[in-house]
């Protein structure tokens, strides 16, 4: 079976919210709520269930343009979140420029 493939594209923000906002475009869908904007949240967006796959499904991540968010958001915050995706057994995690 094919791994779901989803793109983090770091031309869409320069800042933690319009990170978060990049995060939910990709990460969840047909929510009737609004997710939070912070790690923890981000945390929990990561182990899946928000509509765009199932809770710990296996999926692949790529984050494309990282350089330009490593710019952005500074070398210690991109360190955070890539810990925090890597932390998630069942997400093959990519980083492409």
């Amino acid at each position: 079976m094919t791994k779901k493939t989803i793109v983090i594209d770091g031309n869409n923000f320069c800042d933690l919210e319009t990170f978060f906002t990049e995060i939910d475009r990709v990460l969840t869908k047909n929510l009737n709520w609004k997710t939070g904007h912070n790690m923890n949240s981000f945390n929990d967006l990561l182990r899946g269930g928000f509509g765009v796959y199932e809770y710990e499904e296996p999926v692949q991540i790529i984050w494309i343009n990282f350089n330009r968010s490593e710019t952005c958001l500074g070398k210690e915050i991109t360190n955070e979140l890539k810990r925090f995706i890597r932390d998630h057994t069942h997400i093959d995690f990519n980083i492409q420029d």
